[in-house]
């Protein structure tokens, strides 16, 4: 895999779109971004790693930098700017390696579902079943509706293709 000056380019902007998505939404709905229930657009974004690999630093990054800016509003710390980040990169990676676009949203949505879920759980004193049923749930819309939007458009741009 060659890291270009396109490949670098393509991966900072999907990191500044996750950013942005995060602190948008954090206006309106600072509740369904952190917590027991996290209901995050930027996540759809999770998917480009299907078609595109410079999304998998891309969301990372995204990932990471949100964390960092939003630490102290989430409550949840370190943990879940370093573990949040390292689950949203393995998400990627595996993504990238799906068969099909319907198996390349399972990943993000299981291991955030199963890992995020742990830390999540005990800072919130929520039962890790519920906490599991509530990231899940919100990942699996944030993928299969945003995301599968995104992708949508993603292979169907002439600009994207090109670029």
């Amino acid at each position: 895999m060659r890291f270009d000056t396109k490949y670098v380019t393509k991966a900072a902007l999907i990191a500044a779109m996750y950013v942005v998505l995060i602190l948008v939404q954090m206006i309106p709905a600072a509740s369904f971004t952190f917590g027991a229930v996290q209901l995050r657009l930027a996540e759809g974004l999770t998917l480009l790693p299907f078609v595109e690999a410079a999304a998998i630093p891309g969301v990372f990054l995204g990932c990471l930098i949100s964390n960092i800016i939003l630490a102290g509003v989430s409550g949840l710390g370190l943990v879940d700017v370093i573990g949040g980040s390292l689950v949203t990169l393995a998400a990627a990676y595996l993504t990238s390696k799906a068969k099909n676009k319907y198996l390349a949203a399972v990943p993000p949505v299981l291991l955030n579902g199963l890992i995020v879920s742990i830390w999540v759980s005990y800072y919130t004193n929520m039962p890790y079943g519920i906490t599991v049923l509530g990231i899940a749930g919100g990942e699996a819309l944030s993928v299969f509706l945003f995301g599968g939007l995104v992708l949508y458009v993603y292979e169907r741009s002439k600009i994207f293709r090109r670029f």
